[in-house]
């Protein structure tokens, strides 16, 4: 796509639009959502928001104890279940725990992700951060 073919869709949100701007009224009462990286900054924003408006969130932590901390404010529609982007067996885990909830998935934020970290490997010795990304986008 060249330069010239884009174009603003013109929805009335912009860099000053906030979560809470986004759901607005929107009634979420019995929809179920996960949100990766909903224990901090843009994620937890995103949890709080759709909880607000009746959403039940599910947010997968690699530490609970901060995630807890977190969402303290929003709990009663927010789970918190264990999960680590890094380890394929934790997030197999997780898929098949929700799987076996029975509960239906309306939506999956993947906001999980970070920078500039230090060398690292795992799994099959996949870089770190590739690694993160790579389950979060495709378990």
């Amino acid at each position: 796509m060249a330069a010239q073919d884009q174009h603003p869709i013109n929805s009335g949100f912009g860099f000053k639009t906030t979560a809470r701007d986004i759901v607005g009224h929107t009634d979420l009462t019995g929809r179920n959502y996960i949100v990766t990286g909903g224990g901090s900054g843009i994620g937890l924003e995103t949890v709080r928001a759709l909880a607000r408006v009746g959403g039940h969130v599910t947010v997968p932590v690699r530490d609970r104890g901060k995630a807890e901390a977190a969402l303290a404010d929003v709990a009663g529609q927010v789970v918190i279940a264990d999960m680590d982007l890094a380890d394929i067996a934790s997030v197999r885990r997780f898929a098949a725990d929700y799987a076996a909830n029975g509960k239906p998935l309306h939506g999956l934020i993947n906001n999980a992700g970070f920078m500039a970290c230090p060398l690292a490997r795992v799994g099959k010795a996949w870089e770190y951060q590739f690694a993160v990304c790579i389950s979060a986008i495709s378990r």
